[in-house]
């Protein structure tokens, strides 16, 4: 087992956010979370991503060690684990190739982080024609890539998305899905969460559904693609 997460409760202020989250997800896997906006999808992210805190009684643990004892620079650096946020967060005063060298900031193996933008740039060749240009004014769907790259680079044995398709054109949306799941075949676990429901489910293995904190349902993709009150839900009928 790659991540264990064990009754994970989360709060902004007095508004309770998470409320005792199970989930785990095994090495190799692509899993998604699916639910309404508000449902606690991106805050389980930040979660595991250490960027907000655990409430007392939570437990996670990522190849066998105490998540909540390493602090959210740690977590990439250390434990690998990268994550792409909503809106891509990403430098647009720096160029493509200066986005990418800074996200292996804490890595000391010089080959490997050339390889790996190497590799970037042949899943992403956009990205390796537009490498000297300033990441703000690149495209949605190219600032996607740029930021789906530079999460490969600074840790890659799980990565988190956090709404992969928002602003992005069917087309172009399917062109990202199929790189992540080139990602996947390196040995990147992935775990997304997404607004757009059936390509989440089309995409992941398995899924677990989210409503207003609580995990509610959760099975293999195909099931939940048939599954009634999914379908009613989150599939248009």
């Amino acid at each position: 087992m790659l991540l264990s997460v064990e009754n994970l409760h989360v709060s902004y202020d007095a508004i309770k956010a998470l409320h005792g989250l199970n989930f785990k997800i095994d090495e190799g896997e692509i899993v998604c979370i699916i639910g309404a906006n508000g449902a606690g999808k991106s805050t389980t992210l930040k979660a595991i991503s250490r960027l907000v805190p655990a409430e007392a009684g939570s437990k996670m643990t990522f190849q066998g060690k105490n998540l909540l004892k390493y602090p959210a620079d740690k977590v990439v650096s250390r434990l690998h684990i990268s994550h792409v946020p909503e809106g891509r967060r990403l430098f647009g005063n720096l160029t493509v190739m200066e986005n990418l060298k800074l996200a292996a900031f804490a890595r000391k193996d010089k080959e490997g982080i050339k390889q790996d933008i190497e590799w970037v740039f042949s899943i992403f060749t956009r990205l390796e024609e537009r490498q000297t240009q300033k990441a703000g004014t690149l495209s949605g769907g190219e600032q996607q890539m740029l930021a789906i790259g530079r999460a490969f680079v600074s840790g890659r044995k799980l990565m988190l998305l956090d709404e992969p398709s928002m602003g992005l054109a069917p087309l172009l949306m399917r062109s990202v899905f199929d790189s992540l799941k080139q990602i996947n075949k390196e040995g990147t676990t992935i775990l997304l969460v997404e607004q757009n429901a059936r390509m989440a489910l089309q995409f992941a293995k398995r899924g677990y559904v989210l409503e207003n904190g609580n995990l509610v349902l959760e099975g293999d993709s195909e099931n939940l693609l048939n599954d009634p009150d999914v379908k009613k839900a989150y599939l248009g009928g």
